[in-house]
């Protein structure tokens, strides 16, 4: 009440005007209803004093003066030029404030080649363990209202991975990030995706609960063990194939198309075999038979189809301690194959994986960085990057395109 005591009306108002003025201080309140946007008041500072203009003398409604609402479209110019102002800023600035970039901590360096390809930075995100191994994430930044993307493989240790990523995004949700997508390049747990025997689980759908429950919009991943985990979401899931990051390395081979045999390791590969010899010339087919007598545990039977002579190809979506995949090979020589190729998306390579694919079975090991290189390289690996194509998702998802064109 003191302020408005210190309202000096300009002498060109009548008296009546500033008796009515006093005896509305005097009462100290007003009817919200009574407020009428009719007239647009200015302010100016006089003698250390706020001084009202008023463009007319204020109308009356039962005695009352009526004073008027400062709307948005009545906003001072002062106001209304720097409100304008961060608008032009905010649409010059507009794919870089509202698209953030966060790594976590399984494979950064991947996270670092994504940003680079969209010419963004990487969001300042601060994680770290306790004594007893709890995971601390904080942002360092704001994201309210953005579309936040959250980069992390659930790579070994897994289950280290998987809760540094439900924690990000449970921070992200609570600092109202508008959308948030977890960016799983590798998606652990995605051979656990049905029951083959009594009383199993299905990881699979229970990581994809976890994953939705804790506040993700969007699941963006690279070349799932199965089609099928894409059901187990409750939410989007864009599905991203990598095959054509290795196609064109193969193509660089010049090897003649009709010497080119694809080869699945197993039957359950097959439709996955089948699309990537399509993709490369047209290529025929070969399936090695194998039965499974435990996890990590393979026994090669036979072989369908022909190999003599040819190059094969053998394409898996990951290899874990490269028995399968070993064996296959043994296999392939065996039968005549000239020489042979491992191609696959997710270089897990549990031991004795090194040992194994170093043995001279493969002329090349071909993988990409899903997951973060093995420190102990071998002549025969090639490591293939697919920061660009998963860049590239990401800008589509961002700007509502279409994902599934880019593999067209």
């Amino acid at each position: 009440m003191a302020s408005m005591a210190a309202l000096t009306l300009p002498s060109s108002s009548s008296s009546s005007l500033a008796l009515s003025l006093s005896s509305l201080c005097a009462v100290g309140s007003l009817n919200h209803g009574a407020f009428v946007p009719n007239v647009s008041p200015s302010r100016t500072c006089y003698n250390g004093r706020v001084r009202c203009d008023l463009s007319e003398s204020l109308k009356h409604v039962n005695g009352k003066p009526v004073l008027p609402v400062i709307t948005e479209r009545t906003l001072p110019k002062f106001l209304e030029s720097a409100r304008m102002d961060r608008r032009v800023d905010r649409r010059a600035d507009r794919s870089s404030t509202r698209l953030k970039l966060f790594s976590g901590s399984a494979n950064r360096l991947l996270s670092q080649e994504i940003a680079c390809y969209m010419g963004l930075e990487l969001g300042k995100i601060n994680i770290k363990r306790f004594a007893d191994g709890e995971i601390y994430v904080q942002l360092q930044e704001s994201v309210r209202g953005c579309d936040v993307f959250l980069v992390q493989p659930t790579c070994p240790p897994a289950n280290e991975n998987l809760m540094e990523l439900l924690i990000m995004i449970d921070a992200c949700r609570r600092a109202s990030a508008k959308n948030i997508t977890a960016v799983i390049p590798y998606f652990g747990y995605a051979r656990a995706d049905r029951k083959t025997q009594g009383r199993e689980s299905i990881a699979a759908k229970l990581v994809a609960n976890i994953i939705t429950e804790a506040g993700a919009n969007r699941v963006l991943a690279c070349d799932l063990h199965s089609g099928q985990s894409m059901g187990y979401f409750d939410i989007p899931v864009d599905h991203i194939n990598c095959h054509p990051v290795i196609l064109d390395y193969l193509a660089s081979k010049r090897v003649c198309s009709s010497d080119l045999v694809v080869v699945s390791p197993d039957v359950g590969g097959v439709a996955r075999a089948r699309a990537f010899a399509k993709k490369l010339s047209d290529a025929p087919l070969a399936i090695v038979d194998k039965r499974r007598h435990g996890h990590n545990v393979a026994e090669v039977m036979n072989l369908i189809g022909d190999v003599k002579g040819k190059v094969a190809v053998m394409v898996d979506d990951m290899i874990d301690t490269a028995g399968t995949i070993t064996k296959g090979a043994e296999l392939l020589h065996q039968e005549g194959a000239r020489e042979v190729y491992a191609c696959c998306t997710h270089a897990v390579f549990s031991p004795p994986a090194i040992e194994r694919l170093s043995s001279g079975c493969f002329q090349e090991v071909i993988v990409t960085n899903t997951i973060p290189a093995p420190q102990s390289h071998f002549p025969q690996l090639t490591v293939l990057s697919v920061a660009n194509l998963m860049g590239e998702t990401i800008w589509r998802v961002h700007d509502d395109c279409s994902v599934s064109s880019i593999f067209q």
